[in-house]
């Protein structure tokens, strides 16, 4: 069985623009124009006899996708297929802090901290509570709180304020099938599964 060598993650971000036949400071424009040519070119179906067609046409797709995504096409201008390679694995709004953490300034930081203090455990604390995990994580915009604790009493105060609201009717309904149910509850009425 024969090895594949892994190709090299660059940081220049040139490659996927080449790949396109265009430069770094090509509008969109140009890229889904260029995009279009070369795909019809290149598409399997118009050469069945050519096996490279296939793996072209497949660079094509990839190189069309990063760069007519404004994020990705950012990322890939700023870090290369590097950044794009961690923002898969840590999501794109990570990438600025990944590759400022593995700066040389930060690891020195990093090692005089441990230095200073005898420890680690100073800056892992700061790290965990702030950035990933923590209580202080910063949260996006409409994101309710996962970590909410309700207690019991609250719970069955607001189970006999719902019951009291909705008064005493009877259910008169049996439902027959999922959407009849979701039409019950939707509709008001109380559904017991």
């Amino acid at each position: 069985m024969a090895e594949q060598r892994q190709r090299a993650l660059s940081t220049s971000g040139e490659a996927l623009y080449q790949v396109l036949g265009l430069d770094k400071n090509c509008t969109h424009d140009d890229i889904k124009r260029s995009y279009r040519k070369l795909a019809l070119k290149y598409h399997p179906d118009k050469n069945p006899e050519n096996p490279d067609a296939t793996d072209k046409f497949k660079e094509l797709n990839n190189a069309h996708a990063v760069l007519s995504d404004v994020t990705k096409r950012n990322i890939y201008d700023k870090y290369g297929s590097l950044g794009l390679y961690v923002s898969q694995q840590f999501g794109e709004e990570n990438v600025n802090t990944y590759f400022m953490l593995s700066s040389w300034w930060a690891k020195g930081l990093f090692a005089i901290c441990g230095l200073l203090t005898g420890c680690y455990f100073c800056c892992c604390l700061c790290c965990c509570f702030n950035c990933c995990c923590g209580k202080c994580k910063p949260h996006t915009p409409g994101e309710e709180d996962p970590e909410v604790y309700v207690s019991p009493e609250d719970l069955e105060e607001q189970i006999r304020t719902d019951n009291e609201r909705d008064g005493d009717t009877p259910i008169v309904l049996q439902p027959t099938n999922a959407s009849e149910k979701t039409q019950l509850i939707g509709d008001g009425h109380r559904s017991y599964t």
